[in-house]
């Protein structure tokens, strides 16, 4: 018996299906959100770059748009993730090194330099932080003239997979949620371009599901931001135009396939029972990463076939976005030829391959289909499971989808440990290796050379106006009020994000693992 990752019998041979008889652009949204898919538009390219300073990630920005990449996605270091300045003693060690180091507005300048914000859609893969991120770019915009009701891009801001799966929270669980649904509130009358929240099964996969619980935990967790938004009094039908999803694509090809395909169907049905009555608020829109956990340090070029594989599965599923891996991140930060590389991957396939010269290319073959609806199944029984304790919320606070992840990561480890899964020049065909591949270092004096900004900031802004704003926003915590415009003013008169990260953790607290 042949079964894949997620313990799906695999047969031989397949010889029906249920056809799915919706077409591209029509509920459920199996076969596409748009009618004409990549026909009319390729997906977007969105390189995902961020290192060391402002400045250099600049300078890597410009590159990628000179290359041909069509949107941005920015990177933080841990510190910015967290909400701890550069020159915060927790920092040490880890300024500029797995993104871009981000203190204060001045550094959001320099990081755009050159770069029109209107011209440009960008993400920012940012989580506990997301409210002072976005405020900067906001700023920003405001400071360069821009009319932002014409910003686009996307936050993560999705804080539930960070305590399942990734760790970078700050926050207990439920204020974390209350300044979520603050910032869909407030972008709906600010920013309504803006994609409020990235809802990321990525870090899911990443930590070790199966494509089956990155699919039922992901759309599990999408639903509780939206109930919650509702008991907020917000529309369904307006904010739920601006979520959108971030999923993984990982080696089994048409496993991805179908849980792309899956997604759209179930998001879909489940938008429609919370009252969704608008079909765009019902649309499933999403961005893709290959995997960062199927690389491999050991014949690295090997990558760039695993890599093109994935994101071939991601275009043939329906991706509205894509970032491919540069074959070399499994020993550092990319270097400008990988990420070169991993762009031309993309355009290769968009403008070589035909895969995207028709709509939903798979759809209609028996074993795509009937992975789609076996995938469907296993993923609305786990949610079943999650539903009965409570939604998300309580299955990441009594720690049972942390323990449903870890399980499986085991598992997949002593498959790969027994030969009963094969990782090719890793556990098996391995060759001894001669060289090292040219790795992309950041040198320890980043977090000087960010201290040093922060202190020359300190000295020349107006200190009065930082220390009303903070203490406006701590006020404002404690009582409904919308928390993003204080979090803006806070900015503007340049007060650092650690300064605004312990105003909140001062009224908040912090998350602790039970």
């Amino acid at each position: 018996m042949v079964k894949n990752q997620s313990d799906i019998e695999i047969k031989e041979v397949y010889t029906e299906a249920k056809a799915n008889a919706s077409l591209p652009g029509e509920f459920p949204f199996t076969r596409g959100i748009r009618k004409n898919m990549y026909r009319g538009r390729l997906w977007t390219m969105r390189q995902y770059a961020g290192f060391s300073t402002a400045e250099e990630s600049n300078k890597r920005y410009h590159y990628l748009l000179n290359q041909g990449t069509t949107g941005l996605s920015v990177a933080f270091d841990l510190p910015t993730q967290i909400g701890y300045d550069s020159d915060h003693a927790m920092s040490e060690g880890e300024v500029g090194k797995v993104g871009v180091a981000i203190d204060s507005l001045a550094d959001m300048e320099t990081l755009f330099e050159g770069i029109k914000l209107e011209d440009i859609t960008t993400s920012m893969t940012i989580n506990a932080t997301a409210s002072t991120l976005l405020a900067m770019y906001v700023a920003l915009a405001k400071k360069q003239g821009a009319d932002l009701s014409k910003i686009g891009g996307t936050i993560q801001n999705d804080i539930l997979k960070e305590y399942a799966a990734r760790g970078t929270y700050i926050y207990p669980v439920r204020p974390s949620m209350r300044i979520i649904t603050d910032i869909f509130e407030w972008c709906s009358k600010e920013l309504p371009k803006w994609n409020t929240i990235s809802i990321s099964g990525y870090h899911i996969r990443e930590a070790g599901s199966t494509a089956v619980q990155e699919l039922a935990f992901t759309l599990a967790n999408g639903k509780s931001y939206v109930e919650k938004a509702i008991e907020k009094g917000l529309d369904i039908n307006v904010f739920g135009k601006r979520l959108s999803f971030f999923f993984n694509a990982h080696n089994d090809f048409f496993e991805e396939i179908a849980k792309f395909r899956a997604a759209r169907a179930l998001w879909a049905e489940i938008m429609k029972d919370l009252g969704a009555t608008d079909p765009k608020a019902m649309m499933l829109r999403f961005h893709t990463q290959t995997g960062g956990s199927t690389l491999t340090a050991q014949q690295p070029q090997n990558n760039i076939t695993r890599v093109t594989i994935q994101a071939l599965a991601a275009v043939l599923g329906g991706t509205q976005s894509l970032h491919t891996n540069g074959y070399d991140e499994a020993l550092s930060l990319p270097t400008e030829e990988a990420a070169r590389i991993a762009l031309r991957t993309q355009q290769i396939i968009g403008h070589e391959s035909g895969a995207a010269s028709t709509v939903d290319p798979l759809g209609g073959s028996y074993y795509i289909e009937s992975l789609t609806e076996e995938l469907k199944t296993r993923a609305v029984d786990l949610m079943k499971e999650i539903d009965k304790m409570g939604g998300s919320i309580s299955a990441v606070e009594n720690g049972w989808m942390q323990e449903e992840i870890a399980r499986s990561a085991y598992e997949y480890q002593k498959n790969i440990e027994n030969k009963e899964q094969i990782i090719v020049g890793m556990n098996e065909f391995q060759v001894e290796e001669e060289g090292d591949v040219p790795a992309f270092h950041i040198d320890d004096s980043i977090r000087k050379t960010q201290s040093d900004k922060i202190a020359k900031l300190k000295s020349q802004r107006n200190q009065k106006e930082v220390d009303e704003a903070l203490h406006n926003l701590s006020l404002a915590c404690s009582t409904d009020e919308n928390l993003m415009p204080h979090i803006l003013k806070s900015v503007e008169s340049y007060a650092t994000l650690g300064e605004v990260a312990d105003t909140l953790r001062n009224v908040f607290g912090e998350y602790q693992i039970s």
